[in-house]
């Protein structure tokens, strides 16, 4: 496992032997009777789909890299191809941010990982710290600006710590953006699970210390104790900016009301964000026992079963059989949105 590589590397993988008609595999995959699982699956790609398109457009209008762009286009071929063996279904991920199929990929994980630690937390609290509003021109400095201040922060009470002087922080920290689009702006900010009280305290302080009044509001920077642990460390764990799911719709005067989705604005906080570690935990080691193995090759025989997704059908096509994977249908709220409520608008 080379240096680069983050939790999403560590997902099942797949590659073609062009010396023969075998595959080879790495990952336990999905069991193929799910239709639960497969069903989820084929919403969070026909998701992703529809935004990976549009990201494309509205990069290609602004003049992004060549790298961006074959980034968004490495997520739309994000489980093009899935291959059953054995009773379990494989496929090739992308592990980019912008994902749905990978992101909740990594919140599994992420729980498995991390809960069992912060369980045994009797005193955790849920802390956010933010900054007033910016306009896009100035998202990716703050961005720089806000992640390296956190890093500085938690450095400094680590050597404080190791002089005796003073606690060392402990938690989960993960950095997101909202926009908003009355104003047209940006609100970037941490999430974190801390330890005790006494610890989200001294961040904040801290916090407010570093930026004026004129770029932070004291009153949301925001800390509470956790009552629901699984609940928080999800908040936390969903990073970078918010991706609609059929559950962001809201009633109104009895009227499902969907959401707009502003494709220009996502692409300015995915490039802001790129080269951050958006989730990190610090202060604290995972025990041995919850970090990943890699699972042994698969080698695949041509016995294997191959569909190959098909976005007009919104699910994947056996090429044998000819039979459907997941059986779905989307909701007709979540056609709405993907047919009516996309929003390329440049921010």
């Amino acid at each position: 496992m080379t240096a680069r590589q983050t939790p999403l590397d560590k997902l099942a993988q797949v590659e073609t032997n062009i010396d023969s008609p075998s595959l080879i595999v790495v990952g336990k995959g999905t069991k193929l009777s799910d239709k639960k699982v497969q069903k989820s699956r084929a919403r969070r790609k026909t998701i992703t789909d529809s935004l990976i398109l549009n990201l494309i457009k509205v990069a290609k209008k602004k003049g992004r890299s060549s790298k961006t762009i074959q980034t968004y286009w490495n997520t739309y071929h994000c489980q093009r191809r899935v291959y059953g063996f054995d009773g379990k279904l494989h496929g090739k991920y992308c592990k980019n941010r912008i994902c749905t199929i990978c992101l909740g990929i990594r919140k599994a994980e992420t729980i498995r990982k991390y809960y069992p630690v912060l369980s045994k937390w009797p005193d955790c609290q849920f802390l956010t710290l933010t900054i007033k509003s910016i306009p896009a021109k100035e998202l990716a400095r703050y961005t720089k600006g806000m992640n390296k201040i956190m890093v500085q922060i938690i450095a400094k009470y680590r050597r404080r710590h190791l002089r005796g002087r003073d606690v060392q922080l402990k938690g989960v920290r993960s950095f997101e953006c909202n926009f908003n689009p009355k104003t047209r702006k940006y609100n970037p900010h941490f999430h974190l699970l801390l330890e005790t009280e006494e610890m989200a305290n001294k961040l904040r302080n801290e916090w407010l210390k570093v930026f004026p009044k004129k770029h932070v509001n004291p009153l949301a920077q925001k800390i509470r104790k956790v009552d629901n642990l699984e609940h928080d460390l999800v908040e936390v764990i969903k990073y970078g900016s918010k991706i609609f799911t059929d559950s962001d719709l809201t009633r109104k005067s009895r009227k499902m009301i969907s959401p707009f989705v502003y494709v220009s604005a996502l692409d300015n906080i995915l490039n802001a964000f790129s080269g951050h570690r958006l989730f990190q935990n610090f202060g604290f080691k995972l025990p041995p026992d919850s970090k990943f193995y890699p699972e042994k090759n698969i080698q695949l025989t041509n016995q294997y079963d191959e569909w190959v997704y098909k976005s007009v059908l919104r699910d994947w096509l056996n090429l044998s059989s000819g039979e459907m994977l997941s059986g779905y249908e989307p909701t007709a709220e979540l056609m709405d949105i993907l047919t009516n409520k996309i929003n390329l608008e440049f921010e």
